[in-house]
């Protein structure tokens, strides 16, 4: 029977803290990390997510897929022998993306111009 590899992971939160600091399998979902995460969230913090959907997992600049296992994210497995692999936690609330006003169905995009050092912003539909 194959052997499943496993990596140490740590999630960093907005204050610098880490939490749930383990080994995990590499068929491991990110759900389940975001799961994990939320019943280990310490209570102490202003920002508490209340729900997976509230929770963004990013390694190496990108927000990973819940549906996809971590060998499916490309987490380096074995590459750090000895060391741990720190993934960044993003907490936004379903009740902040309501009262920013943003709308999933007609993005906008802001560009900067920083040669005349101006704002525009451009609707996309």
């Amino acid at each position: 029977m194959g052997e499943v590899d496993s990596i140490e992971l740590k999630f960093r939160i907005f204050d610098g803290t880490d939490i749930a600091h383990t080994n995990y399998a590499s068929t491991t979902t990110v759900a389940t990390l975001k799961e994990r995460l939320v019943a280990q969230w310490p209570q102490d913090k202003t920002v508490i997510p209340k729900s997976v959907n509230d929770v963004k997992l990013i390694y190496a600049g990108k927000v990973l897929e819940n549906t996809k296992t971590l060998a499916e994210s490309r987490i380096p497995f074995g590459d750090l022998p000895g060391g741990v692999t720190t993934m960044h936690v993003v907490v936004q609330p379903s009740l902040a993306r309501k009262k920013t006003g943003i709308k999933l169905s007609c993005p906008f995009h802001i560009l900067f111009n920083f040669r005349v050092l101006q704002l525009q912003t451009l609707k996309l539909c």
